[in-house]
């Protein structure tokens, strides 16, 4: 696949460091690689991105496609079925081309033929009018931050190249309202971690966000003007005449008749300010609802608010994230970058689910019900995560009714075990008060939120954002062809730091083979790779214990410079210096071959020759200059010492070194003394380390799973609290370190 073929390329670019025409791009992938904010799978996101982008020139999908491929192997990524050009293998090279470029034609606009060979989704990435890359990144790995950090650094390259073709602008699609809430983590980004400080600076005191909200007739940016970044989703973009109230617009135009022309002016005012601004850039959180499960019928309304955007402004790049980078079982050719489930789990970002995707014979039950809660108390009613919050469990059922039969089973458990429902189940469905659906969108993951059980409908699927979640019960036996299975089963995977307990899916066995068919679908996995897959590094939390450490001083031997005191110039001479030169010889010695032992042939010196080497020279008038502005002396007595001394106008340039140290030794004003001095060494350097609510210092490492019990030191006696070997942000590869510390410490 394409993005297999850049990532071979970007490990070449990588070793360059990250050579291009912009330095400061190779100084900010530094940087932020140095700072480790960024997880792996972001960081290389990045480089893929920006490698297309400046190396390759952001090109469109075809020109991607034909710049890696070349003839019948073209037609075979793209997805084109065999049978179709099987009878150009055969062909000269020269033949194949224009068979070649008429499929891709077909493929543009013959609709029997997409259909026939299901290449709606190549079709429409080859007949974009723009470059689009989708980033396709597993859930967790962090896509929210990837948007901030493309768009940081395409407004700092603007700032820093003007004329360049970087984006100045950004429109940032969100696909509901749920998710939009949570892209609000744009604004709040560490972009201090992102960008180095020079640019960090220019960048905030540029940037604008701007959010677009309910009932706003435009969006508040002033038109034309650069470095804004707005958040918003279609339907505040692209509103339809039918969908605008005529509140939107009698009190402005009383007693005009024209409606339905006042509406469509209405409905493009928004656009009309997109489009005007310069060198944009859109992004798409969440890019399949961009391409869309039924992508035969009509474009989904993101695209064809890009497309129509592209039509009218310089639209630079778009760029679209998504965790789906496949349809019906293909990925999307757009995809220059992807991170998997089963690289997430490995890599510490998904929580480990091996083992602990328990299928049961009927889940309309209470027996399901009953089970599953208390299988939940007895495997995580103990457990809570980073910041106090305690582990949840997510229910999801078909009908609001159907909580109302079941609800009391949930009740009756918790009563057995000591547990007040009241205070800990809390259903959440379209009918629930305001408050409610507040608090599931935007509160969940507040320590303070008692709730541990929730009852679900149409509920937490995509964009539920909630790291406490470690299990999800489907009690719902489906048989749609959407992803809801999916979707639902896997809000728990997300992934928080310090966590060592897996999550957990109880689903029904007839939809095992639904959540089968799904993954493999969506992710190009199946259960079984998740199943096998076990996370490969830890994430640990280094807390410096004692931050009152007095520092080691050393003696220190130091050259100091010192003034004299009441120096007094006599008048410059260089009657001392030796002002006789000559032309420097060199001697010159001869090789031949000669025969020698073994019927072989040696080097042996046949003779030597003197050569007279022509040294660079400057003149007197240069020199004189020289010497003044260096000295702070005046230029026409430096000029008559000159004369008075020198028989010829120029001199070597060697020689005219030597003048200088003569004229320097007759004026300084100084003396160099050695000194022993003493120098204090902090043990301990707080520089990049985090404060936490105790205000204790702490940094993060992850560490190899098979290393983990190996190199982790720690002192654990009579209560006293755990040590590492180094204090610095360390991987634990060191040895010769750990025995030293074994010896010292313990």
């Amino acid at each position: 696949m394409i993005h297999e073929k850049i990532k071979e390329k970007v490990s070449v670019w990588r070793e360059s460091n990250y050579k291009c025409d912009y330095p400061e791009l190779s100084e900010i992938l530094s940087y932020i690689k140095e700072h480790a904010y960024l997880r792996k799978a972001q960081i290389e996101a990045l480089e893929h991105y920006w490698y297309v982008r400046v190396v390759l020139g952001t090109p469109d999908i075809e020109t991607l496609y034909r710049d890696f491929y070349k003839g019948l192997k073209l037609l075979e990524v793209l997805g084109v079925p065999s049978k179709e050009f099987n009878g150009l293998s055969n062909l000269p090279i020269e033949i194949q081309r224009p068979a070649i470029d008429e499929i891709i034609k077909k493929i543009k606009s013959d609709d029997k033929f997409v259909h026939k060979c299901k290449l709606e989704g190549l079709r429409e990435s080859l007949t974009l009018p723009y470059p689009s890359y989708i980033l396709a990144l597993a859930m967790g790995a962090g896509k929210t931050i990837l948007i901030a950090s493309i768009i940081a650094m395409e407004f700092a390259l603007s700032l820093e190249y003007p004329q360049g073709y970087f984006v100045k602008n950004a429109l940032l699609f969100a696909p509901g309202k749920t998710i939009l809430g949570a892209l609000r983590e744009i604004s709040f980004a560490p972009y201090e971690k992102i960008l180095p400080p020079r640019l960090y600076k220019k960048f905030m005191v540029n940037v604008k966000f701007t959010y677009t909200r309910d009932g706003q007739k435009d969006i508040p940016v002033i038109k034309g003007s650069s470095y804004n970044v707005i958040v918003t989703n279609t339907e505040k973009i692209r509103l339809t005449k039918e969908s605008i109230k005529k509140s939107y617009f009698q009190s402005l135009f009383k007693g005009i008749e024209q409606e339905d022309e006042l509406k469509s002016l209405i409905a493009n005012q928004r656009l009309q300010t997109i489009t005007s601004l310069p060198n944009l850039g859109v992004f798409s959180d969440e890019a399949h609802h961009t391409y869309g499960q039924k992508i035969g019928e009509e474009l989904k309304r993101v695209r064809q608010t890009i497309n129509y955007i592209s039509e009218r402004t310089n639209l630079i790049v778009t760029v679209n994230t998504t965790g789906t980078p496949y349809y019906k079982g293909k990925v999307l050719r757009d995809v220059i970058y992807w991170y998997g489930l089963s690289q997430g789990i490995r890599d510490g970002i998904l929580k480990d689910v091996r083992g602990n995707v328990i299928a049961y014979q009927e889940v309309s039950d209470e027996n399901f019900i009953r089970e599953v809660v208390e299988d939940f108390i007895d495997n995580y009613w103990s457990v809570s995560i980073y910041n106090g919050a305690k582990a949840k469990l997510a229910i999801y059922f078909p009908h609001i009714e159907d909580i109302s039969q079941f609800r009391p089973v949930v009740e009756q458990v918790l009563i057995s075990r000591g547990i007040d429902p009241s205070s800990v189940v809390l259903e959440v469905h379209n009918k629930a008060p305001k408050e409610v659906q507040d608090l599931f969108d935007n509160r969940i993951n507040d320590p303070a939120v008692p709730y541990r059980i929730f009852l679900l409908v149409n509920k937490g699927t995509e964009g539920w954002n909630c790291p406490s979640l470690f299990a999800c019960a489907l009690a719902r036996e489906l048989r749609g062809a959407n992803n809801f299975c999916l979707q639902a089963a896997t809000r728990c995977l997300r992934q928080v730091p310090f966590n060592t307990h897996k999550a957990k899916i109880y689903l029904s066995q007839k939809n095992v083979s639904l959540l089968n068919n799904q993954l493999r679908e969506t992710y190009g996995e199946t259960l079984s790779d998740l199943n096998n897959q076990t996370r490969e590094s830890y994430e640990v939390k280094l807390i410096v214990r004692k931050t009152e450490i007095p520092p080691v001083v050393i003696k220190k031997r130091i050259l100091r410079v010192i003034p004299k005191e009441n120096k007094s110039v006599k008048e410059l001479s260089l009657s001392l210096l030796d002002l006789n030169f000559e032309k420097i010889k060199l001697k010159k010695s001869i090789y031949d071959l000669s025969p020698g032992e073994n019927k072989g042939k040696i080097l042996r010196c046949i003779g030597e020759q003197e050569v007279e080497i022509e040294e660079p020279v400057i003149d007197i008038y240069s020199l004189a200059t020289d010497i003044a502005d260096n000295y702070r002396l005046n230029y026409m007595a430096i000029l008559n010492l000159l004369k008075k001394h020198l028989k010829e106008n120029t001199i070597p340039i060697s020689f005219s070194q030597k003048i200088k140290e003569a004229i320097e030794n007759q004026i300084l004003n100084y003396e160099i003394k050695k000194e022993v001095v003493e120098q204090a060494i902090a043990l301990l350097k707080v520089d990049g380390f985090e404060k936490d609510e105790n205000r204790n210092f702490y940094t993060e490492i992850q560490v190899n799973k098979t290393k983990f019990e190996e190199l982790l030191l720690y002192w654990e006696k009579e209560g006293k609290p755990k040590f590492g070997f180094h204090y610095d942000p360390y991987n634990f590869d060191s040895k010769p370190e750990k025995e030293f510390f074994e010896n010292l410490l313990l």
